[in-house]
């Protein structure tokens, strides 16, 4: 079985990838080396903090590492949360308070398109192997709607669909994310590679 680390503590993160990549991987996070400081991110886009993660933590545990940096980017809002989608109300900032500050930005705003965008790295040893993306598009409702997924899941509808992320299901969501197209680039590169 292979090993594959993802640098999150995030385990909603971790168990998609899991889902995705099936059988075969042994896969693990940061929750599993509690000994580990956290890694800043710094950077200012996706790219550049997915790379400071994956390339941290490479250097730190043995085997693949796969990092993951995404966010929400609204179109009325020149692009934010961005990569401040986690901490977007606040340092503290938890999911509750994030689509709260992201619902009263929003409040009144008749464009409201939106797109989740991800950025993964796959590193080894300190050094980064390569980088992939994915994006889907869609918009921000007025009020949540379902009880599943994390983040903003309960306020974005995908574009050709008439519910949001949180009350399609994981099943469905898994293979329309931004996570699961760039997800869609990192399997058949392992499995070339690997």
């Amino acid at each position: 079985m292979k090993k594959l680390v993802v640098a999150t503590g995030n385990r909603h993160k971790t168990e998609e990838i899991r889902a995705m990549l099936g059988a075969g991987y042994a896969v693990s996070d940061l929750q599993s080396y509690p000994e580990l400081p956290a890694v800043e991110e710094t950077g200012s886009t996706f790219l550049e903090n997915a790379t400071l993660k994956a390339v941290e933590i490479s250097q730190q545990v043995a085997g693949l590492v796969l990092s993951d940096d995404s966010g929400l980017e609204v179109d009325a809002l020149g692009g934010a949360p961005g990569v401040y989608s986690a901490r977007y109300a606040g340092e503290d900032g938890n999911d509750a308070a994030n689509n709260a500050k992201l619902l009263s930005e929003l409040d009144g705003e008749r464009c409201r398109t939106a797109r989740f965008r991800c950025v993964m790295v796959l590193a080894e040893k300190g050094e980064v192997l390569a980088h992939f993306d994915g994006a889907v598009d869609g918009s921000i409702i007025n009020q949540q709607q379902g009880t599943a997924g994390f983040g903003y899941d309960p306020l974005f509808v995908p574009d050709g669909h008439d519910q949001t992320f949180a009350q399609l299901g994981d099943e469905i969501k898994n293979g329309l994310s931004h996570r699961a197209r760039a997800m869609e680039k990192v399997v058949p590169w392992l499995m070339s590679h690997v």
